[in-house]
Formats: C-alpha cells, sequence, structure tokens
C-alpha cells in the first residue's frame, strides 16, 4: 500500500490542475457580470417600487439568498430545459457548462440588487435634490453625484461577493464540469491519490483569495482618495 499522502505528488498534480484555471474564471466572470446587470435590474424595480415588478424583485432575491446555490444549479440544469421545451425550444443538447453559467449569474443577482441598493440607499437624498436645484438632471445626479460615493460603499460588499463566487465556482464540477476540482477529481480516480489534488486546488484558492482581497483594499483606498478630492 502506498503513502496516505504523498507531497510530491502535489507538485506533480499541478500542471494539470492549474491548465483548468480558465474554467474556473470563465464562471466567474459570467457570473459577476450576468449577475450585476440582472442585479442592476432588480435594484431598479424595488427602488422605483414599481407595482408587482418590485413585489417580484423581493421575492426573488428571498428566494436566492435562502437557499444553496447548488440547489438553484440543479433547479437551472434539470427545470430549465423542462421550461423551455414547453414552448418549443430544446436545449437538452447543451453544454452543461451554459447551465452552470446562468445558475451562478441568477445567484449573483439577487446579491449584487442587495448590494447596489444598500449602497445607493446610503446617499444621502438631500445631495441628489441640491444637484436637480443648480440644474442637473436626474441622470446627471446620479451619475456625477450619488454614484460615486454609492460604488465607494459598495466596493467592501462587492470584493467579498466576488471571493466567494470565485468559492462557490467549486461546487460546479458535481455537474461534471473538468475545472480545478472536477480536474483534481479526475486524477484522484484515475490515480488513487485524492488528497494531493485537492490540497493543490486548495492552495489556488487560498493565493487568489488573498490576492482579491488586497486588489480591493487598495482599489477602495484609491478611489475613497479620488472621491474626496
Amino acid at each position: 500500500m502506498g503513502k496516505l499522502f504523498d507531497a510530491a505528488l502535489v507538485l506533480e498534480y499541478a500542471p494539470p490542475i492549474f491548465l483548468r484555471f480558465h474554467v474556473t474564471l470563465a464562471i466567474v466572470a459570467a457570473s459577476v457580470v450576468g449577475g450585476t446587470l440582472l442585479g442592476l435590474l432588480l435594484t431598479a424595480a424595488q427602488l422605483h417600487r414599481t407595482p408587482g415588478l418590485s413585489l417580484a424583485a423581493a421575492g426573488y432575491i428571498s428566494f436566492v439568498r435562502g437557499t444553496p446555490v447548488i440547489i438553484q444549479m440543479f433547479i437551472v440544469y434539470y427545470g430549465l430545459p423542462l421550461a423551455l421545451y414547453r414552448v418549443g425550444i430544446n436545449i437538452n443538447r447543451w453544454n452543461k457548462l451554459y447551465f452552470v453559467l446562468i445558475a451562478y449569474a441568477l445567484n449573483n443577482a439577487a446579491f449584487m440588487a442587495e448590494i447596489i441598493r444598500s449602497a445607493v440607499l446610503s446617499v444621502p437624498k438631500g445631495q441628489s435634490e441640491a444637484a436637480w436645484s443648480v440644474g442637473l438632471s436626474g441622470f446627471q445626479a446620479f451619475r456625477r453625484i450619488v454614484l460615486p460615493q454609492a460604488f465607494l460603499t459598495a466596493l467592501p460588499a462587492l470584493g467579498t461577493r466576488l471571493v466567494n463566487t470565485f468559492h462557490d465556482t467549486s461546487l460546479a464540477f458535481t455537474l461534471g464540469i473538468l475545472d480545478m476540482l472536477g480536474q483534481a477529481q479526475a486524477i484522484g480516480v484515475r490515480t488513487y491519490h485524492v488528497l494531493e489534488g485537492y490540497v493543490f486546488a486548495a492552495l489556488v484558492f487560498v493565493a487568489v483569495s488573498l490576492l482579491l482581497e488586497k486588489g480591493f483594499t487598495r482599489a477602495e483606498a484609491a478611489f475613497g482618495r479620488g472621491v474626496k478630492k
């Protein structure tokens, strides 16, 4: 019987596992971009208090924030094809990665909506009213006055959301996605050395998380100086 853990294998498994890092980044990028765009729509529906839309947005946000992302992923994977098939659209041959991207974007939308809404509401309404009094339009007041302050307020939460999204991508392999975790599992099944691959993947997650946190801390400081000027 071989070693239960061989440190040398961590380095040996590192290249093939890291070669799947781009899949993890793709999931993060798609979920953040898609989630932000959808989050803006949800925020607009809530802030404008449009009857029906506001209630629907609040219900959606409550559902997403109250359920694990892995459940949402399986709902999208099994439920979306059934829903679209009823209207004559067959997506059963889609790559599984598309379902993962949609699920993570929908998940991020709820959290982004709450971050954006809270940040916008944190800016005193009097500042918008002052901007209107000097001739700025509603859009100009939002872009020049509200948005910079709201963005600064939201930066810490956005950083935390990005790191959490990066961590959540580790669940994608449950649908057979060959990301870093999927590759580590495949190597473990083939070699009977599972732990070594997961250790390397863990090191990558730790390193990237620290870089993201450091980057957002510096961005917050730099942007804060710009707003104060």
